[in-house]
């Protein structure tokens, strides 16, 4: 493996406190070294020029749908992969709504087989909580995590089965394992398609209302405290549910919880006009509130992190009437340049604290490897270009499907670089 030299790039390391003008030596798949003498580098090294970009850990995604098996029309895990390194993520946690879904040992193993095979991005597997997603029996968890999975969750189904739950937590309390629950209450949300309030009525369309994730929220915090063990709770998008994830946290409950980049945007739910079903995404959009609640409860640390919300839906599916189309966008290739528009270059959000939350965080959530660039540890590695201007075209993107909400809007920044265990694995040409 070539040793790597990234000079004059700002590097951006928050587990170190990093912020500064840097050069990083990689070698034998590590890091080697933060500012390295001359005479300490190896002969063959390869020069990477990152002036004017910022060089940071690469980005962790806390679940990414990748379909495979029984849905590759969707996406694959090497298509996945690929979309992945080229929105900047170095790993992500597989989520386990595949047909079959990944409830036994062989299907985790399938899935990380498939994943080394591919050499695209570190992918990780959070396999299911209950049996076959049908949340009534809950999965052989122990075997399971034997197997690799590194958490559980039946997402995007809910856990609506609270005993389940509880039994769960306390099951992985010894484990010492996360699980990922999707707040919501089915019941209440019917066949809505978009945020419940004045627009949804003034376009006569099925609302889905902020009550269906805050009492899923309040439960999740009540079966958090009673068991101790380690809950996740994504995505947030209600003010109700910042507020009850706020209290929690000042009372020493165990709990993290996540957001969307859709939350974090300018984006309301007066796109759903357009009757486009790129916009049917769930969490949906919400109205201008709820958006500026979240984007509080990021920068103050109320919400841990953010993930990507990656869903992808093939082409024929979300080409549909807006009740027929399911939910689902694709984002990875999106998100970091998402929150650099919305979020650090109106002053929100610094790189710093961007990082953390796209990196660093996560990484400290799922317990794998990753979100610093100490010396000695795995070099996954991206190189940002925060300034350049690029407009999303869906049909440019890695990933097999296409449909996203930002189709046509211009974003700022994107990853030129994806170093996965010292391999350049994506590298951005003009």
């Amino acid at each position: 493996m070539t040793p790597l030299l990234i000079e004059n790039g700002r590097l951006v390391d928050p587990s170190q406190s990093i912020d500064r003008v840097a050069r990083v030596l990689v070698t034998g798949g590590l890091i080697a070294a933060i500012n390295p003498d001359d005479g300490d580098l190896p002969p063959n090294v390869r020069r990477i020029d990152a002036r004017g970009r910022i060089v940071a850990p690469g980005l962790i995604d806390l679940g990414t749908e990748l379909r495979e098996p029984g849905r590759e029309e969707d996406e694959t895990i090497e298509t996945g992969g690929n979309a992945a390194l080229a929105g900047g993520f170095t790993t992500i946690l597989c989520a386990a709504n595949t047909y079959p879904p990944i409830d036994s040992p062989g299907a985790v193993e399938f899935v990380r087989q498939k994943a080394q095979r591919a050499r695209t991005c570190r992918i990780h597997v959070i396999a299911c909580l209950s049996r076959g997603r049908e949340g009534v029996d809950m999965a052989e968890l122990s075997l399971l995590a034997e197997a690799g999975a590194v958490g559980f969750s039946d997402a995007p189904r809910p856990t609506s089965n609270s005993a389940l739950l509880k039994k769960a937590l306390e099951y992985c309390h010894m484990l010492d394992l996360p699980i990922y629950d999707l707040p919501l209450v089915p019941e209440l949300t019917g066949t809505g398609v978009m945020h419940e309030g004045r627009v949804s009525t003034i376009l006569g369309l099925q609302g889905l209302p902020t009550e269906a994730e805050d009492l899923a929220v309040t439960r999740d915090l009540r079966l958090a405290e009673a068991t101790g063990g380690r809950l996740h709770i994504g995505p947030i998008s209600t003010l109700q549910g910042v507020e009850l994830i706020k209290r929690a946290k000042q009372r020493g409950i165990n709990i993290s919880a996540s957001v969307w980049p859709q939350t974090l945007s300018s984006m309301t739910d007066k796109e759903l006009e357009s009757f486009d079903a790129r916009f049917k995404v769930r969490p949906p959009l919400r109205n201008e509130r709820h958006i500026e609640v979240c984007r509080e409860a990021l920068i103050d640390g109320t919400i841990d992190c953010i993930s990507t919300g990656h869903t992808p839906r093939a082409r024929e599916k979300k080409v549909n009437d807006l009740d027929l189309a399911p939910f689902g966008m694709v984002s990875l290739e999106t998100t970091l340049a998402s929150i650099n528009t919305d979020m650090i270059r109106p002053g929100l959000l610094s790189w710093p604290d961007a990082i953390t939350r796209l990196s660093t965080r996560p990484a400290e959530i799922a317990g794998v490897p990753g979100g610093s660039l100490k010396p000695g540890s795995p070099a996954d590695i991206v190189i940002i270009d925060p300034d350049i201007a690029w407009t999303v075209r869906g049909d440019a993107f890695q990933s097999r499907s296409n449909s996203t909400p930002w189709e046509g809007k211009q974003l700022f920044g994107q990853a030129t670089h994806a170093i996965v265990g010292g391999e350049v694995r994506f590298e951005r040409h003009a």
